[in-house]
Formats: C-alpha cells, sequence, structure tokens
C-alpha cells in the first residue's frame, strides 16, 4: 500500500491491474489524499422499485450519478464503482460546490421523472482516516484507456454507514433543499435488449471477506475468486454476459424514452426524443449491416462492448455478473456456502436469466465508453439482501 498525492491527477497518475486477478496485490492499492471527499449516491426504498418493475430505472439512476460527476469535473479523473442501485465516487474536495449542485439535480430529476428518491451524501477521506479505516484506490485497466476503480480499506464501506445514519442533522447528507439545476448526462444511453444467458442462468454474486485486516480479506477474496475461475474453466472471462449473440438492438430501443428524460437537460423532452429516434435509427441500420459512419464501426464496437463490460467490480467485496450453466451455478454456490460454514466469507447470490445493460458512452473517437452490468429482477440488490441476512444472523452489522 502506497501513499497517493493531493492533487487532482491522484487517480490519473496510478498505475493500473492489467488483471482482475490482481487484487491480491495490495501493492496496487495506493491511498487516496486525506483532502478528498468519499461520495455514496443510492436509492431509498429500493424494494418498492424491484417489485414494481423499474430495476431499469434504478440503474439508470444510479449510472446518472456518476456520470453527471464526470461530466461536471471534465479533465478530473476520478475513480468510482457502479454498485447497481447507487455508486461510490471519489472527488477532490474543492470540487463539492460543483458536484453537490450536478448530484442534486440527479436527485431532482429522479423524483421528477420516476418517484424515486435519491440519498446523497459526502464524506472527507481525512474522517475516515481518523476514525482508523483507510480508503484504499485501484485502477483496472479493462481496454486500451478505459479503466475502472476498485476500493479496499473499509473506508467507503464506513462512509456508507456513516451517510445512512445521519437522518436528521445533515453533517454528510445533501439536503433537500440544496439549489439544482438540470444535470449534464450527455454519454448516458440505454439502448441494447436485455442480455440474455447463453449457458442458461445469470447470477449476481455479492462476497465479502469476514476478516478484518485488509491483507487477509485481499487473500480470502483472491482464493474465492480463483475457485469461481476453476469452476468456470480456469477462465472468468468466458462468463462474461456481453456475447455477440446477446447484443440485440431494436428499434425504436426500449429504453429510448427514458434516456430521453435523463439527457435533455433544458430541451423539451419531445424535441430530445425525436433526436434519439434519428440517432438509433442510424445506429440501427449500421448494426443490421454492419456499417460503419460518424466515428461508429458497429463490428468493432461491438467487440469493445464485450471489453469494457463492467460485469467484476472490487469495492472491499466482490460483485460479480456472471453468464453460467445450472451445474456452475450449482458448484459456485456450495463452494460459497462451505467458506461462508467456517465464518470466512458472507454472500449473496441472486439467479436469474438475463443481465441488463446500461451505457456510458464518452467518446467514440478515442473508444472511451463503460457499459454497466447487472442482473435482471433485482440483480446486485437482491444479492445485497441475501448478504445482509446473512450478517444479521451472524450477529455482525452490514
Amino acid at each position: 500500500m502506497k501513499s497517493g498525492h493531493s492533487s487532482d491527477s491522484f487517480y490519473r497518475n496510478l498505475p493500473f491491474f492489467s488483471e482482475f486477478s490482481e487484487i491480491d496485490n495490495l501493492n496496487g492499492f495506493y491511498s487516496a489524499p486525506d483532502d478528498w471527499l468519499i461520495i455514496i449516491a443510492d436509492i431509498k426504498n429500493s424494494t418498492k422499485f424491484i417489485n414494481g418493475g423499474q430495476y431499469k430505472q434504478v440503474n439508470m439512476v444510479g449510472a446518472s450519478c456518476i456520470t453527471a460527476v464526470i461530466n461536471t469535473l471534465g479533465d478530473i479523473d476520478i475513480p468510482f464503482v457502479f454498485g447497481g442501485d447507487g455508486a461510490t465516487i471519489l472527488v477532490p474536495e474543492h470540487a463539492r460546490t460543483k458536484v453537490v449542485t450536478a448530484l442534486a439535480g440527479v436527485r431532482l430529476l429522479a423524483l421528477k421523472e420516476f418517484k424515486i428518491q435519491l440519498r446523497i451524501g459526502f464524506v472527507p477521506v481525512r474522517q475516515v482516516l481518523e476514525a482508523g479505516r483507510n480508503v484504499l484506490v485501484a485502477k483496472f485497466e479493462i481496454s486500451t484507456g478505459n479503466t475502472l476503480a476498485m476500493f479496499s480499506g473499509g473506508g467507503t464501506e464506513l462512509a456508507d454507514k456513516l451517510i445512512k445514519a445521519d437522518v436528521h442533522c445533515h453533517k454528510f447528507a445533501v439536503s433537500d433543499n440544496h439549489i439544482s439545476e438540470p444535470p449534464d448526462l450527455t454519454g448516458l444511453s440505454c439502448r441494447w435488449q436485455p442480455l440474455k444467458s447463453a449457458k442458461g442462468q445469470m447470477i449476481c454474486l455479492l462476497i465479502q471477506a469476514l476478516d478484518a485486516r485488509t491483507h487477509r480479506r485481499h487473500r480470502i477474496l483472491s482464493e474465492v475468486l480463483s475457485c469461481i475461475s476453476e469452476i468456470l474453466d480456469n477462465n472468468i472471462s468466458s462468463s462474461n454476459p456481453v456475447t455477440e449473440p446477446a447484443l440485440r438492438f431494436d428499434w425504436p430501443p426500449d429504453g429510448l424514452k427514458m434516456e430521453a428524460v435523463l439527457t435533455k437537460g433544458r430541451q423539451s423532452f419531445f424535441r430530445r426524443y425525436l433526436f434519439l429516434l434519428y440517432q438509433s435509427f442510424i445506429q440501427l441500420i449500421l448494426e443490421r449491416f454492419d456499417l460503419s459512419a460518424g466515428g461508429y464501426n458497429a463490428v468493432e464496437y461491438r467487440k469493445e462492448l464485450r471489453s469494457n463490460a463492467d460485469y467484476r467490480r472490487f469495492d472491499d467485496a466482490l460483485r460479480l455478473v456472471l453468464d453460467c450453466s445450472e451445474a456452475q451455478t450449482e458448484m459456485i454456490a456450495d463452494m460459497l456456502e462451505k467458506r461462508h460454514e467456517i465464518k470466512e466469507i458472507a454472500y449473496g447470490i441472486h439467479v436469474t436469466d438475463q443481465a441488463q445493460m446500461t451505457c456510458l458512452v464518452l467518446s467514440l473517437e478515442h473508444k472511451a465508453h463503460i457499459h454497466f452490468i447487472d442482473g435482471s429482477d433485482g440483480g446486485f440488490w437482491a444479492a445485497a439482501v441475501a448478504y445482509k441476512n446473512q450478517l444479521n444472523n451472524l450477529k455482525i452489522q452490514p
């Protein structure tokens, strides 16, 4: 573990892992600057929206938080982890006012359009350090120029607890009366059909090591990841939910109205929707005939889409979305249960038949795009419910 620098270039200058399995290498994790802030954004009462079949809206709002912060900060590279029904983001302290305004805009938009209540809170890294936790950050390069953050040290976990406990005094939470403006959600899209499993089942896994020592937690989760890889024929990428047969582009896309609502800014919904109808129709033609135009190469984009899929995450816990056969799912579940029985891990698993994808396209020209993957019918949220139940049975606070 190494110290980072208190500068806007902290995350940009970090070296990166080229393999996800390198989470065991603690030398690749760097302490976040103590003058940065941890942002936790999550949706209140997610259960209602899951039961109402609105999990895609939940995913889009979670991804909107990341998009708004990226667009607001421009040239400052920031680490983030998508959580399905929210996000964890780190930003410099001097950017707080801009970021609060952007996220307050997302919150107002989510409430107005989807009746979704978004909780937003900021905790200084300095305060987490004083409480005995650390905020360790690593970069995982999923493709050339596209990286995802990994968090460790327990700091983001503590920030999440502090924000959710901050109901009345608003020491950390952003109050509802904060002035907001329409957020810039340029790049956020929702056009591909749900990804049907090629092997039979899509599983969402949330796995946490129970040891309090950071190095032991990494070792345990590395061993678990190795076991999962072995079950998947020693190749986790073979269970990437994004496959060529699974990528279906229909017109008009089911999520186009949602995209228009979120990205319209100060435009009217009707004007934005007409533009997206036209744009997506061109995309349909390019996809159907494997053509290229305006920086969009259909064949190459589909390859990049698979490479840039965020189906593996690490934020003190492993979060995986995997396309598995029924036999593979059973073997993974059995392995996890055995480790849970000896109180080595707590885990949640959600099994469904398809995954959903939310896209963040920053630049087609520079091949800068990331695709957030979650299971359908509750996805990571449902896995988290099972995980928290295990912690409660063990009398451990989540």
